[in-house]
């Protein structure tokens, strides 16, 4: 097993200015750091590198997405903008997601070290990728930025392995606590990309990400919504793997399937309120690994998106990088007991219930 890593400096170096977690500064806000900052991603490569994993891993050099690639889902105008404001002093791409000089470039970085990704694995290069991309991108529309997302990122891959290497069907699962909107809406009518979100119920975006919400026209039924309620942990998310996320991978037969994962719904996060641990994180990876061997040649990419503890996205990204790559660092999680003993582990009624409304919409994806 080879399993590839995306990693640039420059990723650290995209400024979202000062906040009070989301919010900007000014009035009665006093400036303080942004939840998005470079210290999440950082201190899980820091980790990596002290535990000795970075060395076992196979560096795919990234590079910057096209103006072309990244306008097979964002709107030119909306690119332009971007880039005028980044040649200027930063600015805001909407909804939430304000940005420095030089931004512009750095998020054609990030989506690009997707699709660098994704042609590390069709190509034999190694068997899977950890993508550690900034800024990150599921949240992003076709003509505005959004929670902390200039670009689309795994969108933009997806796109391109339609258009550009041939595939003929993607699934795109997202374990963000938030819901992938932007994802969703790239492909909202496309039947050849199933997109599936894992989030909070009725965390971010406001009112979105519903189980109704189930895709339009030749896409009806390639969009499903697994909303959770607040305070799940491994027990609830498991169980939406098994009951509703897998079966409905086994039953669109993806050619390639890319993660977007978040680590926002670790048990400590501030922008969250789920009870995640290290050892979940893994648990779901190893259902994707299954998941893409059996269907796909075992072709997965994992992103990272959102995770704002710094205290404790290193361990759940350091879990997940041990799955992909079957290595083990000796790093044990220090937070792991203490985290179990929370709560969340076992599925409860209230959670069954939530997933049980979700089971349905398998049927409904289009078959291969």
């Amino acid at each position: 097993m080879t399993t590839g890593l995306v990693w640039h400096e420059r990723y650290m170096w995209h400024d979202t200015r000062h906040a009070a977690a989301a919010f900007p500064s000014g009035g009665w806000i006093e400036p303080d750091t942004h939840a998005e900052n470079p210290l999440t991603k950082r201190r899980l490569k820091n980790l990596m590198d002290a535990s000795g994993i970075t060395p076992q891993l196979q560096s795919i050099e990234p590079r910057m997405a096209t103006v072309e690639e990244i306008c097979r889902f964002h709107e030119r105008s909306y690119v332009d903008h971007i880039k005028a404001l980044s040649d200027d002093n930063g600015g805001d791409a909407g909804g939430l997601t304000p940005f420095g000089p030089g931004s512009y470039e750095i998020a054609l970085l990030s989506a690009g070290g997707v699709m660098a990704a994704c042609d590390a694995v069709l190509d034999g290069e190694v068997d899977n990728v950890y993508a550690l991309c900034r800024p990150p991108g599921h949240h992003a529309l076709a003509g505005e930025g959004m929670g902390f997302c200039l670009f689309g990122n795994v969108a933009v891959a997806a796109h391109h392995l339609r258009a550009a290497r041939g595939l003929g069907r993607v699934a795109i699962v997202d374990w963000d606590v938030h819901h992938g909107n932007g994802t969703q809406a790239a492909f909202y009518d496309d039947p050849s990309v199933l997109t599936i979100s894992l989030h909070q119920d009725g965390c971010f975006p406001l009112f979105s990400g519903a189980v109704e919400d189930n895709g339009e026209g030749a896409g009806a039924g390639a969009n499903i919504n697994i909303p959770l309620p607040r305070g799940g942990g491994r027990g609830s998310y498991v169980a939406a793997f098994e009951r509703v996320v897998v079966p409905a991978l086994e039953r669109f037969a993806p050619d390639f399937i890319i993660v977007a994962n978040g680590l926002d719904a670790g048990a400590m996060d501030p922008l969250g309120r789920m009870q995640m641990h290290s050892d979940g994180y893994r648990e779901l990876t190893k259902l994707m690994m299954g998941a893409a061997d059996r269907l796909c040649e075992g072709r997965l990419v994992i992103e990272h998106e959102g995770g704002y503890s710094s205290a404790y996205v290193p361990f759940c990204g350091l879990a997940i990088v041990e799955q992909l790559s079957g290595l083990s660092s000796g790093v044990e999680d220090p937070m792991l007991e203490f985290l179990r003993a929370q709560g969340g582990d076992e599925l409860a009624p209230h959670e069954d219930a939530a997933i049980a409304r979700c089971e349905p919409l398998v049927e409904k994806v289009p078959a291969a």
